[in-house]
């Protein structure tokens, strides 16, 4: 908090980021990275030497992604592109975190439209693989597999990031703060409440089972009855991990009993 605007190396290392992460050039596991935004919040917070706040302000940002999917790898918005835009934003106008989601949502369904894009040109790509496979040429298909889409989404992403936070954010966060406090933003508060609702919603739908919602339950209202304790998230983690080997203990005993 209490920075103008974004540094060049600041923006650059955060464009540099979400263009790893949206690659995949990390492995498989970038997958859960582009998914979930708490990691680019993380390196938001770090980048932008303030944690706790970039933290704070991811936690409602990750409630309406919760039960997203990607089916065929294709996301209605891109959640690292959002919070990598929308947590240095809210830092930068000192927005509560509900109203960080009001920025996060356009911003997410742009990014969206980018990695579309990002498809596009990966078709002209795809020709040299079926090209390289024909020839059963190894170092061929490497580079057209992992090389080249690599290559293809840093140039895509790491300019269009950093033009969007080095340029764009300041401009976006001083124009929130113009509007903090009026009815404009206590709608967007509103909404953002409610699209945080509505993330948890659609995690228990993809949960799906009725029988596992009264963990759901308990859990909502330890957390509700426990909270003048001041008792913190690795507390009810530890917890909730004992509860989950408990019932798995119970159910396999009473299966092997059949």
């Amino acid at each position: 908090m209490g920075q103008a605007n974004l540094s060049v190396v600041q923006a650059l290392i955060i464009a540099i980021w979400v263009a790893l992460v949206e690659s995949r050039a990390l492995g498989y596991s970038t997958l859960n990275l582009r998914f979930s935004p708490l990691m680019t919040g993380l390196i938001v917070g770090i980048v932008m030497k303030d944690v706790t706040t970039a933290m704070a302000i991811t936690a409602s940002i990750q409630l309406i992604y919760m039960g997203m999917i990607a089916p065929g790898g294709a996301m209605p918005s891109e959640p690292a592109v959002a919070t990598a835009i929308a947590v240095p934003v809210a830092m930068l106008a000192g927005l509560q975190p509900t109203e960080a989601i009001a920025v996060a949502v356009p911003v997410g369904l742009l990014g969206s439209y980018l990695y579309q894009f990002r498809f596009f040109l990966n078709t002209f790509i795809v020709r040299l693989t079926d090209k390289y496979a024909a020839e059963l040429n190894d170092k061929g298909l490497t580079l057209s597999i992992i090389i080249l889409p690599t290559i293809v989404s840093f140039a895509l992403f790491v300019p269009a990031m950093f033009i969007a936070l080095y340029y764009g954010a300041p401009v976006i966060a001083d124009f929130t703060t113009s509007l903090s406090g009026g009815k404009v933003f206590h709608i967007l508060d509103v909404i953002g409440g409610g699209l945080a609702a509505l993330g948890i919603a659609l995690i228990l739908q993809v949960i799906g089972k009725k029988k596992f919602l009264v963990f759901f339950l308990l859990a909502y209202f330890t957390s509700v009855m426990l909270k003048p304790l001041g008792i913190n998230t690795v507390t009810f983690a530890v917890v909730g991990a004992i509860v989950a080997y408990l019932y798995i203990l119970i159910t396999s005993e009473n299966s092997e009993s059949y």
